[in-house]
């Protein structure tokens, strides 16, 4: 139980930041980003022709991956979200363009690499394991593990101790108010976008490593379940992504190891929908809600 229960939180934590980079832009902005999962897609491709082109290790892959979906982020705000700002139906405009751009940048990824399901090379990642009290975890599991609460962490830090966060907080109470007052509202949102699509790239690269594979439509697979997350850990509390990742993780291993992989999705997403009765504002949500 203990070696499942380890095996959950590492799938966990990659739902999670997925999760996070989703509930970054709509705590802050109260904007849904459906094109989060295309750049989850994306970034896992793109990493993986970097290691076949230039033989780059990992962890410079996940750099360069990083930055790829910073610029991706800043992108798909101004092409999807900024020029409809100012209409009265923006929340539901960007919604929909966010989707049209989505599938634009998966059309593009086929274009460039096929519709074919692709692999790190051999060797990319270190394939030893260690022992501890019963329980194996492999190198790589660690790395993702670690690489995922340590951007989270981060994350927080940045958000409640800066002076970016502090003006992300002050855009996310009031944005006219933030504006009046100093706040350069265009330049957070850009860069609220380009962090949140970043998390997402290295998800979905570290994503790739964990299943050994990158498709066109992964970012689809795992959308739902990051909107499930989010929703669950309370609307743009980001400690309640991370939490609701983890419990949506370690419920699909132990259905996986218990029941069933036929029952992975409709078990786990029952005890999502189950704490939403029990807690209908999420694990870490308000039951006020924000006027803006």
């Amino acid at each position: 139980m203990l070696q499942q229960l380890l095996n959950g939180l590492f799938l966990g934590s990659i739902y999670a930041l997925f999760a996070i980079g989703f509930t970054l832009v709509f705590g802050i902005l109260d904007r849904l980003n459906l094109a989060h999962p295309s750049a989850f897609a994306a970034s896992a491709f793109v990493g993986i022709w970097l290691t076949e082109m230039f033989d780059l290790p990992i962890g410079v892959v996940l750099i360069l991956v990083f930055l790829f979906g910073g610029i991706l982020g800043l992108l798909i705000e101004r092409i999807a979200f900024r020029p409809l700002r100012d209409r009265p139906d923006a929340h539901f405009a960007g919604l929909i363009s966010s989707i049209a751009l989505g599938g634009m940048v998966i059309a593009l990824l086929q274009a460039f690499f096929g519709p074919n399901t692709r692999r790190f090379p051999a060797g990319t990642a270190p394939e030893d394991s260690v022992e501890f009290a019963g329980v194996t975890a492999g190198y790589l599991q660690l790395a993702i593990l670690a690489i995922s609460l340590g951007l989270m962490i981060a994350l927080t830090i940045l958000v409640k101790h800066s002076s970016l966060g502090r003006s992300m907080r002050a855009v996310a109470e009031n944005p006219t108010a933030a504006r009046v007052l100093g706040v350069n509202v265009d330049r957070v949102t850009s860069l609220t976008f380009a962090i949140s699509t970043a998390l997402g790239a290295v998800a979905g690269v570290l994503f790739a490593l964990n299943v050994n594979s990158a498709q066109l439509g992964m970012g689809s697979a795992i959308e739902l379940k990051g909107l499930a997350v989010i929703i669950v850990g309370g609307m743009g509390s980001l400690p309640g992504a991370l939490i609701g990742g983890l419990i949506l993780g370690v419920a699909e291993v132990f259905t996986i190891q218990y029941v069933g992989s036929s029952w992975r999705d409709l078990i786990a997403f029952a005890l999502l929908f189950l704490i939403l009765l029990l807690r209908p504002q999420g694990l870490f949500g308000k039951r006020k809600v924000r006027e803006v």
